[in-house]
């Protein structure tokens, strides 16, 4: 089969690999129809995240037919068309029982590599390093998911894949993150980061009730989807104090909660921002956390942090004194996609969300190359990447 492989920074080819196969009863194998490029993957592409091996299969973000099953899969039939959570999970453990499906304890393989760096290990995710399982992703024409009993859900074959799609990943986790932020009628939400995540968390934050939403980006074609797609108020970190416009409007308190959709990757234009890209390109530091220091410094006292933005290493120049001060709560993690699952594709059902809005660029499994650089670089004002693996 044709699946997108993982070869050194910058560099992603669609190879020809081997067909996956049942190798736990547990098991089945989907035929991929839909996929896409996520704001994550590109930390894999840019080299961020430890552990890639070359050849690894990308892709967390995919749906499709399921083709085979094992002979102890109950709830999943061949013929099922299903999305597929980016996190893998048992259903059985300490923490699955708990709707911490992210932190289950069973699923990693590789866990004693996580525990090293982090203490404890999360769950297994699709394409996402060898720290985390080493399992294949979806940006292939076929994939093994197991626990299948636990983690694919059917879909009604009445709504298109597109409307579906990011149920696996980027809906839950832009709905968790507004749901961290505990949203009182009356809050305004700072969002920082007008990706695709930071646009599914300023569409749920006005779902669970808040009465403004701010944008933060520099990227115009984001900020455009934020006011006319998410009706957010958008402001331009090229363009404006962020801190004072913030606080400006906000009558002097700063925003009840604010959300950091960017993660280690961030840009700025402030001293720390140009501090923090001069360590990471001497190898002195991991990740870039400017926006998350300017949403502390933000912050309304009392108020709430969010972070579904991935971090992958340590923090440098951490205004922990302004959050303890300020007595700030934070919120974060692996968002846990199963508790989400029914719940969410309710909304789509009912017509509450369309979450196709996000997406401005089709292209076929086989140009994956060009929509890692197309997307990462911001051409043709590209937000979000789908693949069809039967495209030509």
């Amino acid at each position: 089969m044709k699946a997108v492989c993982w070869f050194g920074k910058n560099d992603v080819r669609v190879t020809s690999v081997p067909d996956p196969s049942i190798i736990n009863p547990h098991d089945a194998i989907i035929k991929v129809t839909t996929t896409a490029i996520c704001g994550s993957d590109l930390h894999l592409y840019d080299g961020y995240i430890p552990t890639m091996q070359k050849g690894d299969i990308l892709g967390h973000e995919f749906m499709g037919e399921v083709v085979e099953v094992g002979h102890s899969v109950q709830r999943l039939k061949k013929g099922d068309r299903v999305v597929v959570p980016f996190t893998i999970a048992c259903g059985k453990c300490f923490f699955c029982r708990r709707d911490l499906w992210s932190a289950c304890d069973n699923t990693n393989p590789n866990a004693q590599t996580a525990e090293m760096l982090y203490g404890f290990s999360g769950s297994g995710l699709f394409g996402y390093s060898h720290m985390m399982g080493g399992y294949a992703g979806g940006q292939a024409e076929y994939v093994r998911v197991p626990f299948a009993d636990v983690g694919p859900i059917p879909v009604p074959p009445d709504l298109p894949d597109e409307k579906v799609l990011f149920l696996s990943d980027i809906f839950p986790t832009g709905y968790m993150a507004a749901e961290n932020c505990n949203i009182q009628p009356g809050d305004t939400v700072a969002v920082w980061g007008c990706g695709p995540v930071g646009q599914f968390a300023i569409k749920s934050a006005y779902l669970l009730g808040a009465e403004r939403v701010i944008a933060i980006d520099n990227v115009p074609e984001r900020l455009r989807m934020a006011a006319e797609e998410g009706n957010a108020k958008p402001l331009n970190f090229d363009d404006e104090d962020i801190f004072g416009k913030l606080s400006e409007m906000t009558g002097g308190m700063g925003p009840d909660a604010c959300i950091d959709a960017v993660g280690l990757e961030a840009h700025g234009t402030t001293v720390d921002a140009l501090y923090d890209r001069a360590k990471t390109a001497l190898f002195m530091a991991t990740d870039r956390s400017h926006a998350l220091r300017q949403a502390i410094r933000a912050c309304r006292k009392g108020g709430t942090i969010s972070v579904p933005g991935v971090y992958g290493g340590l923090l440098d120049k951490f205004p922990f004194g302004a959050a303890f001060s300020k007595g700030l709560t934070f919120k974060m993690g692996q968002t846990n996609v199963h508790k989400y699952l029914a719940p969410l594709l309710s909304l789509v059902e009912n017509r509450r969300i369309d979450p196709s809005f996000v997406i401005t660029h089709r292209i076929s499994l086989k140009d994956a190359a060009d929509g890692y650089e197309t997307f990462k670089k911001n051409r043709d004002e590209c937000i979000k990447v789908v693949m069809k693996p039967d495209l030509n």
